[in-house]
């Protein structure tokens, strides 16, 4: 029986291509989204992949979510917390609504559902659990003290639970993408996108499939020896 796999953030950008790179790897996919209809209906068409909204920054918004794609799909046994948002700013001009809003979503949203699929893993001896890091929670970036915060909170979330999770089966790793062509980045102003792709090595943005393929590695079957991980895929950017 294939394994269930939740892919939160699952159906644009870096996290529909994970899902569609789960599903061709043999797992049962089902993707989370925020807000978009359009687009989550448009994957949902293409990849036939179901999609769950539910707004992964609320606890009781998770559980509704998670009961609902256990009793029309399974128990979820592989977790894959890439649901992340910016809300950019210098500290002089950030305000607190922008601080709790990144923190809630890209690092809150990894205690919900963590916590949510948790018990359920380590009961069927099984789990894969990768959490979506950043580059700039590695090194830091002016103007994202919030997204820099909580993307290097999910570095230390990982291995701290890693440990709680190796001895019943749960491996627990973070990818760390550098920057990547994707809908958000190339709202970057084109002299500072330039800047950027000038200080990667490899001399060229990331795409969302080299991402995919880092996560497929980790929640493979055979992973089990590999746990409280960062896997750093950004060119060459920042050598962690």
């Amino acid at each position: 029986m294939s394994r269930v796999a939740l892919v939160t953030g699952g159906t644009r950008g870096i996290g529909a291509e994970i899902s569609r790179a789960l599903k061709a790897a043999g797992r049962v996919v089902v993707a989370n989204y925020g807000g978009n209809d359009a687009a989550a209906e448009a994957f949902r068409s293409e990849t036939g992949i179901p999609v769950y909204k539910f707004d992964v920054a609320s606890m009781a918004a998770c559980e509704a979510g998670l009961a609902k794609i256990t009793a029309e799909v399974g128990p979820v046994e592989i977790l894959v917390n890439n649901a992340g948002i910016t809300r950019d700013g210098t500290l002089a001009k950030m305000s607190r609504d922008m601080w709790d809003a990144v923190i809630d979503t890209n690092l809150g949203s990894c205690y919900n559902l963590c916590k949510l699929t948790f018990d359920g893993m380590r009961a069927a001896k099984f789990g894969r659990i990768v959490n979506i890091g950043s580059v700039n929670g590695q090194a830091g970036q002016y103007g994202q003290v919030n997204y820099a915060a909580a993307k290097s909170g999910i570095h230390g979330f990982t291995k701290a639970l890693a440990q709680e999770g190796a001895r019943f089966g749960i491996t627990v790793n973070a990818v760390a993408p550098g920057y990547v062509d994707t809908e958000m980045v190339r709202a970057v102003p084109a002299d500072v996108l330039q800047k950027i792709v000038a200080r990667i090595p490899v001399g060229r943005l990331g795409h969302a499939p080299d991402i995919a393929r880092g996560v497929v590695f980790l929640t493979a079957d055979d992973a089990d020896f590999i746990t409280g991980s960062t896997l750093s895929i950004n060119g060459g950017q920042h050598m962690y």
